[in-house]
């Protein structure tokens, strides 16, 4: 009796890899490093108004940039909004919609009621914001004319994977970045602390602040708090980094996986699309049948090794597997030391390439060069020349100077980023 053929799983489909774009130079430096897609804010109606963000006529060059490139754009219009927020809600939509953005970011059921009445062609994402946990809750969504959601920050592998069966429509998971101790974001401390409403994109990220007690009556003396001998960063949460449960993620059939960090620098911008860019790729080059069994695929060692070159408070896989408890936290500093930062940033390529600095350097020291693959190239600045031909001794940030070095940068890339290892 001949044997049946066991069913081989089919090679899943990559999801969309979604980046953060602060401003015009992180989008620039998203998509040049692998991006499949961006996600920014304007100047108002959006989470992060300490970040750089975008006038109108930038949000129009982002598109552009981004279009030529195959690059989707997706603009936050998530604030939970009050009364006085609505006040040009309607001109702004229309505006993202005649700028052909690729989608809105919406929490608020109120800015959702009228983007679906105002610009009904323009395709909404639920925010994480909205705390949708359940497939419930998912299907109530995509009836009110949802096209994404990004699920809350809260939910297991499993969760995730009930989800997906449950509902059709596409679904966004964040995977990489800073942790809220709120739930999904929701968090009322810096509005207490400071008056800036996070709910409005003003946060003050008390939840990174060092506390310490004052008795009553000691007016001025301050008391170390400590949950232990570790520290006083009591709500200060790792990042989360769910890199190793990629395979597991992919298998599920999430349509979009997001980073956050619209706030930091290009360097971790860059050096984050770097990784999970490189890790879709080498998901899709597997074969069939390793899909039979995503939990038993590993991603080369290499790649968790450079997360902990960009990383900022130590990593955390958060929910995925289990509740996170103590050890998820980072008590001792608000953030951990990064081994690693950039140098420079190619502007011309060439022989010798014309580089923005971006950090103190000096003739003699050792960098790397990072590819948009995981290739690094290590060379030696030999001189430092100015555009005017002069050699320097020294290049501080923001000098813009051609950069010699051995053996030659000829592969070196416009935008491509050049670190070192910190000293």
């Amino acid at each position: 009796m001949k044997e049946k053929k066991r069913r081989k799983k089919s090679v899943p489909r990559l999801p969309e890899l979604l980046a953060p774009a602060g401003n015009y130079e992180k989008l620039v430096t998203a998509i040049h490093y692998g991006a499949d897609a961006v996600y920014l804010g304007g100047r108002q109606f959006s989470l992060r108004a300490k970040a750089g963000n975008f006038s109108d006529e930038m949000i129009r060059a982002g598109v552009v940039y981004g279009h030529e490139h195959g690059v989707k754009l997706y603009v936050t219009v998530n604030i939970f909004a009050h009364n006085s927020d609505l006040e040009g809600l309607e001109e702004y939509l229309l505006l993202l919609q005649k700028t052909e953005v690729d989608g809105i970011i919406v929490a608020d059921p109120g800015i959702f009621a009228v983007a679906r009445r105002v610009v009904p062609s323009l395709p909404i994402h639920l925010s994480t914001q909205a705390n949708v946990t359940n497939y419930g809750s998912a299907s109530f969504w995509f009836d009110q004319g949802a096209v994404r959601l990004n699920l809350a920050r809260e939910l297991s592998l499993q969760e995730i994977e009930t989800i997906r069966r449950k509902v059709e429509g596409e679904l966004e998971i964040f995977v990489h970045g800073a942790i809220c101790i709120s739930y999904s974001g929701r968090c009322m401390l810096s509005n207490y602390m400071t008056g800036r409403d996070a709910n409005r994109g003003n946060c003050a990220h008390p939840c990174r602040y060092s506390y310490s007690l004052v008795e009553e009556k000691r007016p001025g003396e301050l008391f170390p708090v400590e949950e232990d001998d570790r520290g006083t960063y009591i709500f200060n949460a790792k990042d989360l980094c769910l890199l190793e449960k990629l395979p597991q993620l992919v298998s599920t059939g999430v349509d979009s996986l997001k980073i956050e960090g619209r706030m930091k620098s290009i360097f971790y911008v860059g050096g984050t699309v770097r990784i999970y860019r490189a890790a879709l790729d080498y998901l899709a080059d597997l074969p069939a049948e390793a899909w039979d069994k995503p939990d038993k695929i590993v991603l080369p060692e290499e790649f968790m090794e450079e997360t902990a070159r960009i990383g900022t408070r130590g990593t955390s896989e958060n929910f995925i597997l289990e509740k996170p408890g103590a050890e998820e936290m980072i008590y001792s500093s608000s953030r951990a030391r990064q081994s690693y930062e950039p140098v420079a940033v190619i502007r011309k390529r060439g022989e010798i390439p014309l580089v923005e600095i971006r950090n103190t350097v000096f003739p003699g020291e050792m960098v790397e060069y990072m590819f948009p693959s995981m290739e690094l190239i290590r060379v030696r600045i030999v001189e430092l020349i100015d555009e005017d031909g002069a050699k320097r001794d020294k290049a501080n940030p923001g000098n813009t100077l051609f950069l010699q070095t051995e053996p030659p940068l000829v592969q070196g890339q416009v935008n491509g980023i050049l670190r070192r290892k910190r000293r």
